[in-house]
């Protein structure tokens, strides 16, 4: 099997989850611009098949999955298919899929249970799964990418499921970098800051202003900002960089 840091970016298949809109979508259209086979999973069959759509009318490859993250049976299922389409392996997993905007902000003596279950299936369990049903077709070399956030460093009021949620997601990245680094395979993460998605903007009105005067570099975030990381890390330049989480918020909080 091809090492994926060393593998022309034409021979790779690229798992995304969470790829129907906002980041996810962003990631699939970077990955096949480099000649990625793309694979586009999201709970939102119709948003995925829209982001495949996007890739093949512009000469790529993708195939639009339907997945429930926090289902085993679903992960395996998902897994399977990726790894078929890639021809018997799998070179790149981006664990980017997550519950956000439609999170209810409470204290945390108020937040519902059932809710606080919910995210952490998703946003923590649902990384773990994926790699996990993804794991024996990942071709030696291979990169796992995960999606934390920038508000773990600072914590964030009212959102104490979230943030918790993505502060385990750079434990589990640990971890996992222990434990299959043995087959060379990089596993690393991305805390972005708050960008402007389509999450993003109905999470608040002024999503374009907001936090902008707390960053270094005085603009909002787009999802291109965040994009160039991910191939940085899928790509043969990081290939001795793993276990670690990247900040991209313009500079607005330092580690």
């Amino acid at each position: 099997m091809p090492d994926a840091g060393t593998a022309a970016t034409t021979e790779r298949t690229v798992l995304v989850t969470g790829a129907a809109g906002g980041l996810g979508r962003a990631f699939a259209l970077a990955f096949a611009g480099q000649g990625s086979r793309v694979v586009v999973a999201d709970v939102n069959l119709e948003g995925a098949a829209e982001t495949a759509a996007l890739i093949e009318s512009a000469g790529g490859r993708a195939l639009a999955i339907a997945v429930d993250v926090t289902s085993l049976q679903s992960v395996s299922t998902m897994a399977t298919a990726a790894a078929e389409f890639g021809g018997g392996h799998l070179e790149v997993i981006v664990n980017n899929a997550a519950i956000y905007a439609t999170i209810t902000r409470s204290p945390f003596t108020e937040i519902d249970p059932a809710e606080w279950d919910r995210v952490m299936a998703v946003n923590l369990k649902g990384p773990w799964l994926v790699t996990r049903a993804c794991s024996p077709h990942l071709s030696e070399g291979a990169r796992v990418i995960n999606l934390s956030s920038a508000t773990v460093m600072s914590g964030s009021a009212h959102w104490a499921h979230y943030v918790a949620s993505k502060g385990g997601v750079i434990a589990l990245t640990r971890v996992l970098a222990k434990e299959l680094g043995a087959r060379s395979i990089t596993v690393n993460a991305i805390a972005p800051g708050f960008t402007l998605t389509e999450a993003s903007y109905g999470l608040m009105e002024d999503a374009e202003s907001y936090g902008v005067d707390r960053g270094a570099i005085r603009r909002s975030s787009e999802p291109d900002d965040i994009v160039g990381t991910a191939l940085f890390l899928a790509g043969p330049d990081s290939a001795y960089i793993t276990g670690q989480t990247i900040v991209v918020d313009g500079g607005r909080q330092f580690i």
